[in-house]
């Protein structure tokens, strides 16, 4: 039973290995998506990007950065559409 018990042991141990790679793996991923959003958005407005379109820059405050840490791009470009649309977040 001793026997039985380490193979036991070992391939859990393996099984939880392999299942904290990817957990890892996926939250690393969403932390560069979430920090580049950020930066695109910060970039927008330091170089006044939607003065292009004739609107005044994003407003930074907790919804537009939790928006864009949460989508990262895509985040930011539904940020970009709404203000744009007049929609005030």
């Amino acid at each position: 039973m001793d026997l039985f018990g380490s193979v036991v042991g070992i391939l859990l141990a393996i099984v939880v290995a392999i299942i904290i790679y990817y957990l890892l793996k996926q939250v690393v991923a969403l932390v560069i998506n979430a920090v580049v959003g950020i930066i695109i958005l910060f970039l927008i407005n330091l170089f006044h990007l939607m003065g292009l379109f004739g609107a005044p820059d994003l407003p930074i405050d907790w919804i537009t950065i939790l928006i864009s840490a949460i989508g990262g791009l895509v985040g930011v470009i539904i940020v970009i559409v709404l203000h744009l649309a007049g929609v005030v977040l």
